[in-house]
């Protein structure tokens, strides 16, 4: 039987950089298509709607993929939209975020969708992010999950073209319907 390889962020480092998304995760090397032009179309009005907010109330800052999240030695993965609280901007460095930021956003699509819902469910609970959104593109939904008790809740699961606030923005009016490309 072959010894299992457990990949860290130096082998990560040395990863090409031939266009895919490649990610560790608990050492494992998993990769992923470069997103669809209505996934990118998403994740920029997302962003932009988040980045005001968050720069209007200087509440810390909102990053887009690729960026690394350096969640341990062996756990490197790039969320499609990051967000830290103030608190948390010490985790900035120059190599990408190290350690949890306060928001995780995974926008679906049928080559991650599995693995958004899945495994990227777990690292993230098990490496405490507060906080996880998942847009289902196709539902034209957004699921905001809140970490309680070392598991993620269901807080709302949201859609159309009424205002809604989601943790970890208790003022922000996002209006779903309008962030759809």
């Amino acid at each position: 039987m072959p010894t299992r390889v457990t990949l860290t962020y130096k082998d990560y480092e040395a990863l090409p950089a031939d266009g895919r998304r490649y990610e560790v995760h608990e050492g494992e090397l998993s990769m992923t298509p470069a997103p669809s032009p209505k996934h990118q179309e998403l994740a920029g009005n997302l962003f932009v709607v988040l980045n005001q907010h968050v720069k209007a109330r200087d509440l810390g800052k909102v990053f887009f993929s690729p960026i690394d999240c350096i969640l341990s030695d062996i756990t490197i993965v790039q969320p499609d939209i990051v967000y830290l609280e103030t608190g948390r901007l010490p985790a900035i460095s120059a190599r990408g975020i190290e350690g949890p930021p306060t928001l995780v956003i995974e926008i679906l699509s049928p080559s991650t969708a599995q693995i958004d819902r899945g495994a990227k469910f777990q690292l993230y609970a098990r490496h405490g992010v507060p906080h996880y959104w998942i847009v289902d593109l196709e539902a034209r939904s957004i699921e905001a999950y809140s970490l309680s008790g070392g598991a993620y809740q269901l807080i709302a699961r949201v859609s159309g073209a009424e205002p809604v606030s989601l943790p970890p923005f208790p003022d922000l009016e996002l209006v779903p319907a309008s962030l759809w490309p």
